[in-house]
Parts: C-alpha cells; sequence; structure tokens
C-alpha cells in the first residue's frame, strides 16, 4: 500500500472509530455472527452417522437454553447462528432433508428469542436446484438474515459455474452469504494434521480467491460476502493474488482488479484476533469489514471477546474501535437488531464495471495480449 492509500485508510479509520461511539456501544451487548446451535436435525443426523464430530471436533452436547446463558455469560445480545456439515457428504434427499429441518429449528429460535437470535439458512450444496429452492423458501418464507455455504461442497469452491443459478437468486435478493470452510476427505491428503487447525483457512481461501476470478463477484456484486474466520490466508496472500491482474485471461472475470473485490469481503473474528493479524487487516480492508465472531461452541466465546480486550489495553484498538467490531459494524447488514438510538452506517455500493472502463479495457486488451506474449 502506497503512503498515499495508506493516509486514506488511517483517516478513514478514525472516521469510523468516532462514528462506531453511535453505530456500536458495547453496552448495548456484542453481536455475535458466528455462533452454532445444536439442532435436533444435526443430532439425529450425526446419530444416524454414528459419529459427534465435525471436522474432528466433537458436537458438545447443549440445549436452546444452555445456548442462551452462554450468551448471557459472553454478553452477546445478539447472536446470527447457523448449522454446518464439514467432513460430511450425504445424498440429496437427506441433505434437503437436514437443510429443512435446521431452518424451520432456527426460524423457531429466532421467534423464540426476538431480537435475540437470528439465523444463516443452511443450503444442500452442492444440489444445486435443492439449493435454490431452500434459499427461496428460507429467504422468503422463513425471513432468515442469509445464508450459510460450504467453501466448497465435493470438490467444488464456490464460483464454480455449477452454483450459477443459485447466485442468481442470491444476488436478486441482495442476500447476505456467510462462506464457512469445509475439510476434504478423512485422510485425503496424508497427513496428520487436525484438519480445521490448516484446511479451515486453506478452504475459505481457495474459496474468496474463486469468487473473485471466475467473475461471480462482479456479475453477482448484490451480494454481501461473510468470509470465515478472517478470510483464511487470503488477506496474507493478497499482493500474490494481484498478481492475476497481468493475466490476460482474467480481465474480462476481474476487470476491476483482484483488491478491488478482495476489499469487499467482510471478514469475522473468529479464532483469528491477534495482533498480527489484525495489523494485516487494517492495511487492507476499511474497518467495517470486520465482524465479531467466536465459532461457539467450537471455540470459547468468553476468549474471543478477551482478545479483543487485550487489544484494547495495548493501545492497538481504542474503545469506539472495539465497540464497532462488537456492534456497530454488523448493524450495517443486520438493521434490524438496531436498540433505540442507534445509527445504522450506511452500506457501500459495489458497482459492476462501468460501461466506459470496459470499453477502455477492450480498446487495450491487444496491447495486453503482446505483453503477456513478450513476458512468456
Amino acid at each position: 500500500m502506497n503512503s498515499t492509500s495508506q493516509s486514506h485508510s488511517l483517516g478513514r479509520l478514525d472516521a469510523v472509530a468516532g462514528e462506531a461511539l453511535v453505530t456500536g456501544d458495547a453496552r448495548l451487548g456484542t453481536i455475535d455472527i458466528h455462533r452454532h446451535t445444536r439442532s435436533p436435525a444435526l443430532r439425529g443426523l450425526l446419530a444416524r452417522h454414528n459419529t459427534r464430530s465435525l471436522a474432528g471436533l466433537e458436537l458438545p452436547d447443549g440445549s436452546p437454553e444452555s445456548f442462551m446463558a452462554s450468551m448471557e455469560e459472553e454478553g452477546v445480545q445478539t447472536a446470527i447462528t447457523s448449522e454446518v456439515l464439514p467432513g460430511i457428504q450425504l445424498a440429496a434427499t437427506e441433505l434437503a432433508a437436514f437443510s429443512r429441518g435446521s431452518n424451520e429449528f432456527s426460524r423457531a429460535l429466532a421467534e423464540r428469542h426476538k431480537g435475540r437470535i437470528g439465523f444463516f439458512a443452511h443450503l444442500p450444496l452442492p444440489y444445486t436446484e435443492l439449493a435454490c429452492a431452500e434459499a427461496i423458501h428460507a429467504l422468503d418464507i422463513l425471513q432468515a438474515d442469509g445464508v450459510v455455504l460450504m467453501a466448497s461442497n465435493e470438490g467444488k469452491f464456490l464460483g464454480d459455474p455449477l452454483f450459477e443459478e443459485l447466485m442468481h437468486e442470491l444476488n436478486q435478493r441482495s442476500a447476505i452469504v456467510f462462506v464457512h470452510p469445509n475439510v476434504p476427505a478423512k485422510d485425503a491428503l496424508g497427513l496428520g494434521t487436525p484438519l480445521s487447525v490448516v484446511e479451515y483457512p486453506c478452504d475459505v481461501t481457495r474459496a474468496g480467491l474463486n469468487l473473485i476470478l471466475s467473475g461471480t463477484m462482479e456479475r453477482f456484486h448484490r451480494i454481501r460476502w461473510i468470509l470465515a474466520h478472517a478470510g483464511g490466508f487470503l488477506p496474507y496472500v493478497a499482493w500474490r493474488a494481484s498478481l492475476a491482474n497481468t493475466m490476460i485471461e482474467y480481465g474480462d472475470t476481474a476487470p476491476q482488479g483482484v483488491l478491488t473485490y478482495l476489499r469487499r469481503f467482510y471478514l469475522d473474528t473468529a479464532t483469528s484476533v491477534s495482533r498480527p493479524a489484525m495489523a494485516t487487516l487494517r492495511e487492507l480492508f476499511e474497518p467495517d469489514r470486520l465482524l465479531f465472531g467466536t465459532d461457539t461452541p467450537f471455540a470459547s466465546g468468553a476468549r474471543s471477546g478477551a482478545q479483543i480486550d487485550e487489544l484494547v489495553a495495548s493501545g492497538f484498538w481504542s474503545a469506539a474501535e472495539a465497540a464497532g467490531v462488537r456492534r456497530g459494524h454488523a448493524l450495517g447488514l443486520f438493521p434490524s437488531y438496531k436498540q433505540p438510538g442507534e445509527r445504522i452506517p450506511a452500506l457501500p455500493l459495489f458497482m459492476q464495471e462501468s460501461l466506459l472502463a470496459g470499453a477502455r479495457r477492450q480498446v487495450l486488451s491487444p496491447l495486453r495480449a503482446v505483453a503477456q506474449k513478450l513476458r512468456e
């Protein structure tokens, strides 16, 4: 980042920090956008498959009552919940039944705890037709806050042409999509490392970059994407990924440049809060792209909050900046959870390439092709 853009970023950071005092008053409680429920549909599915684990992590016991109690203990005012099946592959019928059962449970929980519980609806990918039907039901009928999609689905990453029809449905509804990592089939890599430790960030990274280079983010620009776990490795290889700008094959699919699309992602803090990691994100992203997430019950929600407190105590974040992460930034995406007196920050508009820019790119395309051949 050059000195001019860095100065702009830091100036924007100061402006948003001041606004966070209004939009993210920590006294009103945290908004956790990465918190997993344990529905009867999930428990039943795992029991049928003789397992209690997801991606090598055992699903803890818990009830709706204990779920709400854990929110109280951690100071979480609102949780946008989700259920996922990393490492589990199912036939279409069973997966669609799970999605419907999970989403109906989530809707009932949200009704029982209005203002405290929202949810990302589960969709039965890679079965695109079934996923479209469930997305329509969940978003239009159940009034889900968004959908959760696995970064990869039986080897197909988000951005694959197989999912084109689903992208149309989500784009039409300006949907919020929470991208959660998956893991490869057991022992597929021949490594002894815990799958959730390294493969989760790898999966999110591959999906994020594929969404950019496939043209999905350019063509379906109304979708708001949240990458779990601070975007995996993607922010840390951003410059290397941007070298795709010099490759002519991506001129039409990512015409505005890799970093333009990368900065449109929202990121959650789940299992990712450290000074080095947050310093990298500060250089790349506008402050309001960072959302609080815990990955409860697979990670400690209390620890997630304490890590943010540590960054404030060390002077890395001001109290206002931390309040924005905990609450204020999420209100832009989820305005229905605001409290009286809170202001809703305006969402940025993500546009497609302009006609003028497209025409200029077409004129220069032959020159780029010559330059690429010379490099080769």
